[in-house]
């Protein structure tokens, strides 16, 4: 046969495959209606081998891996259907629904904000370009600021939560789990680091060099060329500049920025000693409450899966049955469980879209765990 009789042949198959697999859907759905009858769950593990086994025998060994694989993405399919037809609202989608009634439609100019560090933080000036009138409230670290969110104190907080160049900064994601919060808008910062000392103060003088410890990971190829200067890590790059022009000393400098050293009196000794120059901090901006404003186009989540061959998987997949991208996965280890870890999604999608609002709930019903931690913009 020619080329073309061949795929006029793969075009029947094809057309025999979408009737079947509807037919197999519709069907599918009233499997689902006798389970809310009868109040049984939507997966049944234990079916569902029996009907991989018998279609990989049926498929013989050639084919039996590739059989394997369509029927995992059959039943994932199957279990979203079901779930997004069945399932009543949840506890979260309902929250969600009643968020979205009536839709905020500009994020406010003025707010009391929590930053950590001191004036001159990379963190107040993500703050500055979110919001034009900030009442900023400056604290010694990240679990400050969740807390004065988490209590009142403060209306917003900003937090990094992942940099270009030296990845995810997992001290915030290990406080994720401890507090009670929303991630109501996301912002992407320019960041230049700047060597930074006492005025009339030469490289050659310098002994230490002191700042955050993800700055000096995103500086190490210019911390590298000085192999013999001591290298402190401090908790913020404005504080570590403020302490160079507080301290008495002649010998120490800090990665910062240029604002920084205009602010305390510095010099800078030299511009741009970041590792990439197009270097990006991510931020967050949390609040107490859920908050959900027009134009939120990405999600984010917390969840715990069981701890089994596959579980994340069977996660990832339900994402991708809604033809949702995943954008970001992180992993961070359960305290107290040997190598059980929580993730953290991060999924281009709205929950103005009744997709979105199926995932979720299908997503909510399936893991151990699910925290919603926000629907935002990001600029």
């Amino acid at each position: 046969m020619d080329l073309e009789a061949l795929r006029n042949s793969i075009n029947e198959i094809d057309d025999q495959i979408v009737k079947l697999f509807v037919e197999r859907m519709k069907t599918s759905a009233k499997i689902g209606e006798s389970k809310a009858e009868n109040n049984l769950p939507v997966l049944d593990k234990k079916r569902e081998n029996e009907v991989l086994q018998r279609a990989m025998e049926t498929a013989g060994e050639e084919f039996e891996l590739y059989v394997h694989t369509l029927y995992q993405t059959l039943f994932e399919v199957s279990r979203s259907y079901q779930a997004g037809i069945l399932s009543k609202e949840t506890s979260l989608t309902q929250e969600i629904l009643s968020n979205i009634k009536e839709p905020k439609m500009e994020f406010p100019r003025k707010a009391v904000v929590a930053c950590a560090g001191v004036e001159g933080s990379y963190a107040e000036r993500a703050c500055g370009k979110l919001f034009s009138m900030p009442n900023t409230m400056f604290f010694n670290s990240f679990e400050s600021v969740f807390n004065a969110v988490e209590m009142g104190l403060c209306q917003y907080g900003i937090l990094p939560i992942e940099n270009s160049s030296a990845g995810s900064v997992t001290e915030v994601y290990d406080l994720m789990v401890r507090h009670k919060f929303y991630i109501v808008k996301g912002l992407k910062l320019h960041i230049n680091h700047a060597l930074v000392t006492k005025k009339g103060t030469k490289l050659s003088d310098i002994k230490e060099i002191i700042s955050k410890d993800q700055a000096l990971q995103q500086c190490s190829e210019f911390l590298k060329s000085l192999p013999n200067v001591k290298i402190t890590v401090f908790e913020n790059t404005a504080t570590a500049a403020k302490y160079v022009a507080e301290c008495d000393r002649t010998d120490i400098a800090a990665l910062s920025s240029a604002e920084c050293a205009k602010l305390y009196g510095l010099d800078i000794l030299q511009e741009d000693v970041q590792n990439n120059q197009n270097n990006y901090t991510r931020f967050i901006c949390i609040a107490k409450n859920m908050e959900i404003y027009a134009g939120a186009n990405k999600i984010s989540l917390l969840l715990s899966v069981e701890h089994r061959p596959g579980s994340l998987h069977e996660m990832i997949g339900k994402v991708a049955c809604h033809g949702l991208n995943l954008c970001k996965l992180e992993s961070r280890p359960i305290p107290g469980k040997d190598f059980e870890f929580r993730f953290y999604f991060d999924i281009d999608g709205s929950v103005f879209s009744s997709h979105v609002l199926t995932l979720l709930k299908d997503m909510e019903l399936s893991v151990d765990k699910l925290s919603f931690l926000g629907c935002y913009s990001e600029i």
